[in-house]
């Protein structure tokens, strides 16, 4: 004859900064005098609100711009103190920004919190802060949708041309599309509502190829453009005077469950025993 009995008791712990839940089994099995009994462990979690964030201004940034005839296209703008977007059919032509950030401190920052490796990406927010158009060569402010695309290459060179002074070394509209390649990633497109001051703060998607280089800590360019004719945005770059008018990065994480935590969908056994009652065979 085999009889089986079973008892569990729950209680919570934490580890590496994680709530968890754990139920011990004890499963007894007696059969002929002879027991068995086996432990394992059930429903292991980790709580969302131990989420952490950074923030990272960009390291390099800067706008192109066609011009109403084309007249710009060869022309760099990386030291401006704007990032603009616009529509290829206004009056001033097209205007496309672009931003790189080095995430290699946001790392850092979350390893050392949660441990290397035990992080997972929660949330990536863009805080732009939208200014006023103050030179000639841009389009008036229009409200519109732009999108915003991860750029695998992140070769381009920001320059130092202005407005008042360009220059023709770093990205310029001639030469952007030669930094631009298939491996992009659509983040998401988002609509601007034609302000001249205030900050705005756009979610990015969590695409592969993108979360892949913030859990690196590698360097992150960004590309924005305008998605529909009638958009025109002009947001502070990184050159602009008042640091909080920045544009900001921000990273939220939470710690991934540990390698413990990880099989506790099923059932595992941590311990067996045998334990006989009396010398007698089965």
């Amino acid at each position: 004859m085999v009889r089986v009995s079973i008892r569990n008791i729950g209680f919570f712990f934490t580890l590496r900064n994680s709530d968890i839940f754990c139920k011990i089994y004890r499963m007894t099995i007696l059969r002929n005098q002879h027991a068995w009994s086996l432990f394992a462990c059930l429903s292991l979690f980790n709580n969302p609100a131990w989420a952490a964030s950074s923030s990272v201004n960009p390291s390099a940034d800067a706008f192109v711009a066609a011009g109403p005839t084309g007249n710009l296209s060869n022309n760099n703008y990386g030291g401006a103190g704007a990032l603009s977007i616009s529509a290829p059919n206004l009056s001033q032509g097209e205007f496309q920004s672009l931003l790189q950030f080095n995430l290699s401190t946001v790392k850092s920052a979350f390893d050392s919190q949660f441990g290397v490796g035990q992080w997972s990406i929660q949330s990536v927010t863009l805080q732009l802060t939208a200014t006023t158009p103050n030179n000639a060569i841009f389009n008036s402010s229009a409200a519109g949708q732009f999108s915003i695309s991860w750029m695998q290459n992140d070769a381009w060179t920001e320059g130092t041309g202005t407005p008042q002074a360009p220059t023709t070394t770093g990205i310029t509209f001639s030469t952007l599309n030669s930094f631009l390649s298939a491996g992009d990633e659509a983040l998401g497109t988002f609509s601007f509502n034609g302000a001249t001051s205030g900050n705005s703060t756009f979610t990015l998607g969590l695409t592969p190829s993108f979360s892949a280089d913030v859990l690196a800590g590698n360097n992150v360019s960004f590309r924005m453009f305008a998605a529909d004719t009638t958009v025109s945005a002009l947001f502070d770059s990184r050159s602009f005077g008042t640091a909080s008018a920045r544009p900001l990065l921000t990273i939220t994480a939470v710690p991934e469950p540990t390698s413990l935590a990880l099989g506790v969908m099923g059932l595992y056994l941590l311990v067996g025993s045998k334990r006989a009652r009396a010398n007698l065979h089965p």
